[in-house]
């Protein structure tokens, strides 16, 4: 008898989604228009690419745009001339080096570790927020565009003031990709995350990965997920929606009410639609039963 796949060492979950926007400064808005607390503004070092992030005590989301188009963007120009919108995720890492050694004992391909800083702009001076990053290649992660990230300096990056939100949001909880074969990427994501992880019913798999999950969905299977909410699919795959999770989902609808909103119920929580989130689909879902918000019948 042949023994499942364990989940590989010194991988730790999700440690943040990216969301690619055209107007940096409008997205911090909107974003914070729904009851979010941006970061100050970062500034990756020799690259032309910024930052705004909503840190949760688990998992942050970061809102990423190009500050300067005659440097370096890793593509994120090409993305943009698309769509913008939720694009990719980092999984975290507890080690760089350990991950590395990790995938390439699993028969993955790793690029890495690579070192990245970014200047973030604080009132009392400027900080510099380090990372040490693992690449694997594109059709290692299908379905997703993702990488592996060790956060260095953690303290300045996860500031008490930042992790109060008004909407309630607490952690992130998971990230759903429209795609044509969801069961056809169970057996790599099986390698990451253990066979244990893994579950699906044809039309979608999801993916436990330990500190959010992922879920793979076919086109038709959104409006069951997130129902009368209209999501261009300009490509497939293509990242949809994030979950957060909140302490109470009744007075995070009170608050997104208050605020001009009017959330749409879902089988798992509540939804806004991707035109008041630069693009993306962003979902509400109980802390309580956040672990199972992605096995979802029908």
């Amino acid at each position: 008898m042949t023994a499942s796949p364990p989940r590989l060492a010194a991988i730790a979950g999700i440690d943040h989604l990216l969301v690619a926007v055209r107007d940096l400064e409008a997205a911090r808005r909107q974003w914070q228009a729904l009851g979010f607390t941006p970061t100050p503004r970062g500034r990756h070092i020799g690259w032309g690419t910024a930052n705004y992030c909503l840190m949760f005590e688990t998992g942050y989301v970061e809102l990423l745009g190009i500050v300067d188009p005659s440097q370096f963007v890793n593509n994120l120009d090409r993305v943009l001339e698309r769509r913008q919108g939720l694009t990719g995720l980092a999984f975290a890492s507890t080690d760089a080096a350990r991950t590395k050694a990790a995938l390439a004992a699993g028969g993955f391909h790793p690029d890495g570790p690579r070192d990245l800083k970014r200047l973030l702009e604080l009132p009392e001076g400027d900080v510099l927020p380090a990372f040490s990053l693992v690449f694997l290649p594109p059709e290692e992660t299908p379905g997703a565009s993702a990488f592996f990230c060790q956060q260095l300096t953690p303290e300045l990056v996860r500031r008490p003031g930042w992790l109060g939100h008004e909407n309630g949001a607490v952690a992130l909880a998971g990230f759903t990709i429209a795609c044509a074969e969801p069961a056809g990427l169970a057996p790599v994501y099986a390698r990451l995350f253990g066979a244990g992880a893994v579950a699906g019913d044809g039309d979608m798999l999801t993916v436990a990965t330990g500190a959010g999950d992922l879920r793979f969905v076919v086109p038709a299977r959104l409006g069951v997920l997130y129902p009368g909410l209209s999501m261009p699919l300009p490509e497939l795959p293509c990242p949809v929606a994030l979950a957060v999770a909140v302490d109470d989902l009744e007075a995070t609808r009170a608050e997104l009410e208050r605020r001009g909103f009017r959330p749409t119920p879902t089988p798992s929580g509540l939804a806004l639609p991707p035109e008041v989130a630069t693009g993306a689909v962003v979902e509400f879902v109980s802390a309580s039963n956040a672990e199972r918000i992605l096995i979802i019948p029908g």
